[in-house]
């Protein structure tokens, strides 16, 4: 069997990665994370970002068949929506995004007729459920921690891993969302490190814009290694300090309140109003504690 090839895309406004991972032999492809473009100041959502992996789709002769999110971000709006209205394929996630849809459904006052189910996605995945690009067999790990619907994708010696876990120097997710836990994630974090020492981790983010490129892959060999929160010999008791601690400190992700109630609809926007406007709601003092 062939083995996947792996595109990478960097999204420089949210330091997120998306990729295309494709089987040459039959052309077949999944698309993983992949974003839009918001113009917070003007209230414009554009497609730039999503264009460019269409223009790669449509060079390389590939045929979509999925869609996938590693979570519900609270950092980029998803692109899978537009994208599946352009090329096709299943939009999937983790199947515990109805406890986010849940909690974020009241956040937001949603009407009634949000459902949390699940059902705005094609397929919802299970903990150990196998999935094919093709002839390539890929493999669900469920990875919570810092949402409850986390999973990581494994492909072949490659694991897609969302926000679980960095590069080594930037350690790793934050875990204060609602349904987080550092001592979950600690958990999960373990799950990846009991994959092969050479298995391939693609990040869903670099966040160090001071160094000269962005990074998107690193190995399990080297997280073990080097993580600066939760190398080899750390505790999770240690990680648990650690990681609550900083956590303390950080302030809400700047495209959080625009970005979920978009992303727990699979990337779709929310229903056209009776001026056939749609709109995004921006709760009033719901999270944070300070105007500074």
């Amino acid at each position: 069997m062939a083995k996947p090839n792996i595109k990478h895309f960097f999204h420089n406004a949210t330091w997120t990665y998306t990729y295309v991972v494709s089987d040459p032999e039959t052309k077949k492809c999944a698309i993983i994370d992949p974003c839009l473009d918001l113009n917070y100041k003007a209230g414009r959502i554009c497609s730039m970002a999503a264009n460019e992996v269409l223009n790669y789709i449509k060079q390389e002769g590939l045929s979509v068949e999925w869609l996938l999110e590693t979570h519900a971000h609270a950092d980029h709006i998803s692109a899978a929506h537009y994208l599946k209205q352009q090329v096709g394929g299943k939009i999937a996630i983790g199947e515990h995004v109805t406890q986010v849809q849940k909690v974020f459904k009241g956040f937001y006052n949603l009407q009634d007729e949000f459902k949390i189910d699940g059902s705005q996605f094609d397929h919802l995945f299970s903990d150990g459920e196998t999935f094919s690009i093709g002839n390539i067999t890929g493999k669900i790990l469920h990875t919570p921690g810092h949402t409850p619907a986390c999973i990581t994708y494994i492909i072949d010696d490659a694991a897609f891993v969302g926000d679980t876990i960095f590069m080594p120097d930037s350690g790793t997710a934050r875990s204060d969302f609602p349904g987080g836990d550092a001592a979950t994630l600690y958990q999960s974090i373990q799950k990846i490190y009991a994959l092969p020492e050479d298995t391939r981790l693609f990040m869903c983010h670099d966040y160090k814009p001071d160094k000269p490129h962005p990074r998107h892959m690193t190995t399990v060999a080297d997280e073990k290694k080097k993580n600066i929160y939760v190398q080899q010999g750390v505790t999770e008791e240690m990680f648990v300090a650690v990681r609550n601690g900083i956590d303390a400190s950080l302030e809400a992700p700047v495209l959080i309140l625009p970005s979920i109630q978009i992303n727990i609809r699979a990337g779709e926007l929310p229903p056209a109003e009776d001026d056939g406007a749609q709109y995004l709601k921006i709760p009033i003092n719901k999270i944070g504690n300070s105007c500074e």
